[in-house]
């Protein structure tokens, strides 16, 4: 499967992204419940200008986005890939695309944030070179938030 597939750079406007985008707050509002609105806050994805979009046979299965935190650094946001085309490494293809973008406008780090309960986010970041470093900005004080940095290349 992975043969058939592209990755597009595009913004949030895209109609693709944000279909992907709300197929992922509807999984996340399933795996956080009472907690969601809380992220949800944060997570708007209006005027977000480094949006990736992966095809498979031309059809969007995989996304993720990033936008300016600080300096030097972006926040990767809006990650998601659909259920049935997860263990084909799509998201790793995604993360990969998006921390070349951010290299290729100059920014040195990628800082995220994910829920500890979503246990295989967390295993790819870990596997993507992604250190865990202290809460950042809103997610500071909430338990179920495990944040990541990793220094690009």
């Amino acid at each position: 499967m992975e043969e058939n597939f592209k990755i597009i750079r595009t913004n949030s406007e895209n109609i693709d992204f944000t279909k992907l985008v709300k197929d992922l707050d509807l999984f996340l509002a399933d795996i956080d419940g009472e907690e969601h609105s809380f992220y949800a806050q944060f997570n708007k994805i209006t005027t977000i200008k480094h949006c990736v979009v992966l095809y498979v046979n031309d059809s969007p299965v995989s996304c993720g986005a990033f936008k300016l935190y600080q300096n030097e650094k972006v926040e990767v946001k809006r990650m998601y890939t659909k259920p049935e085309f997860r263990g084909y490494n799509f998201a790793k293809k995604v993360l990969e695309e998006l921390e070349n973008w951010a290299l290729e406008e100059g920014f040195s780090k990628c800082i995220l944030e994910t829920g500890k309960k979503q246990k295989s986010a967390v295993k790819l970041y870990q596997k993507m070179g992604y250190n865990i470093i202290p809460n950042y900005g809103q997610y500071k004080e909430i338990e179920n938030s495990i944040c990541f940095e990793k220094v690009l290349k």
